[in-house]
């Protein structure tokens, strides 16, 4: 089953999925980094969410 698009939050918020449009828009503006950087984090760190906000600098509950 596919995601449900109409949804403005990651259904599994502890991974990032960058192959979805809304889950790339809701990242991208919770920690206010552009689409590039938040890619180059998860290829640096892989897609749990808590890795990403440590590598990004950003509080993981913000």
């Amino acid at each position: 089953m596919s995601d449900d698009t109409t949804l403005r939050h990651p259904q599994d918020a502890s991974r990032i999925s960058l192959h979805e449009d809304y889950e790339v828009r809701y990242w991208t503006h919770k920690w206010g980094v552009t689409k590039e950087e938040l890619a180059a984090a998860v290829n640096a760190v892989g897609r749990g969410a808590d890795a990403v906000a440590r590598h990004l600098g950003k509080d993981e509950r913000s």
